[in-house]
């Protein structure tokens, strides 16, 4: 019987010293600050490490966490100066700063920053209308940020940064705004799409331009090398003309191989025999004159016409050309003439008929 009770004495006491040992010493994780009290009045704060208490008399009344803590709130319902409702969710990025203020001077920080972040949120929102609301947010966090930790400061809570998570504007709100920055993005598109017309055409009108001119110098290089031609070709039969020596009725003979062609074409309606045939049909006529024997002139003398001295034949290059006999050439140029005289007085007959 003895030795059962001093064994439960001894389990008792075993019990009693771990408990007191278990009191008496603390240890303290790091970023951690422990309040204490002595007899329920604060004693001290006790910091990271190992800390010594006084059993049964210190109480160990808050664990406090002195890292930055991030607290994200619901969204809540605000009215923007021009009464449109829209619901804001906000961040706060806090720190406790005094472990003692944090657990005397309130009971429950995080809500008391909650409610205090969406009464100041409302002041704020309130005085700003919805366009300004969605570009102004660093000017908000700002604010924010301001007004919370002047008030948080005398709990002990320092808040290092608020930002708005999302600003939900009401659904006929968001429907507009897609709508207008559509259209903005419709025009936008639709500027550069003309901008890009317009330095196309620029380009075309540029590159069409400088191929007109390019081709207008070919075109003027080509008329001068071309009239050039043209030139020394003149200057070169001329040059024959001249020194093979054409006697007049050689040119009269050309000239009546030219009437023919002077009266064709289709567009010939009237047709005037020129003065110069006269003179040419008079040359022919003295010529045929030579030809037939008659050999007293008009004055009574006797003998042809004195033949004309030979001109020295120069060294022209030129094969010699056969002309075709004259009285045929004669008889042929009047008929063609008279064909022509014919066709122009039934053509001025009919222009004159009644009805035309």
């Amino acid at each position: 019987m003895d030795n059962v009770v001093t064994l439960v004495v001894l389990v008792l006491v075993v019990v009693f010293v771990v408990t007191v040992i278990a009191r008496t010493i603390r240890i303290v994780p790091q970023a951690t600050a422990v309040i204490v009290e002595r007899l329920g009045r604060y004693s001290r704060t006790l910091e990271a490490g190992l800390n010594i208490l006084v059993p049964f008399i210190d109480k160990v009344r808050a664990n406090v966490d002195l890292r930055e803590q991030v607290v994200s709130f619901p969204p809540q319902p605000v009215i923007t100066s021009d009464n449109l409702v829209v619901s804001i969710d906000t961040v706060i990025y806090y720190q406790p700063t005094d472990p003692k203020s944090a657990t005397y001077e309130i009971a429950n920080y995080i809500q008391g920053i909650e409610q205090l972040t969406v009464t100041t949120l409302r002041n704020v929102i309130g005085s700003l209308d919805l366009e300004q609301t969605l570009t102004s947010r660093d000017q908000i966090n700002g604010q924010l940020r301001g007004v919370l930790d002047e008030a948080t400061g005398r709990w002990g809570i320092r808040v290092n940064r608020v930002e708005l998570k999302a600003i939900d504007p009401p659904a006929s709100v968001q429907d507009s705004m897609e709508k207008q920055m559509r259209a903005e993005r419709d025009k936008r598109a639709a500027i550069l799409t003309a901008e890009g017309f317009k330095q196309s055409q620029i380009l075309t009108a540029e590159g069409e331009k400088q191929s007109s001119i390019l081709r207008a110098e070919g075109s003027a290089q080509a008329a001068i090398l071309e009239s050039q031609g043209q030139a020394k070709a003149i200057t070169q039969v001329f040059d024959a003309i001249h020194r093979g020596d054409p006697d007049p009725k050689l040119l009269a003979y050309q000239y009546l191989q030219m009437l023919p062609k002077i009266a064709d074409g289709s567009s010939n309606k009237l047709w005037i025999v020129p003065s110069e045939l006269n003179d040419a049909l008079k040359g022919f006529g003295n010529m045929f004159t030579a030809h037939g024997g008659d050999s007293s002139g008009s004055d009574g003398s006797t003998g042809s016409r004195a033949p004309r001295p030979a001109a020295p034949e120069p060294a022209t290059g030129f094969d010699e050309v056969v002309l075709e006999d004259p009285a045929q050439a004669l008889k042929r140029a009047r008929e063609e003439a008279a064909g022509a005289a014919r066709d122009a007085e039934g053509v001025t007959r009919e222009t004159h008929l009644p009805g035309n």
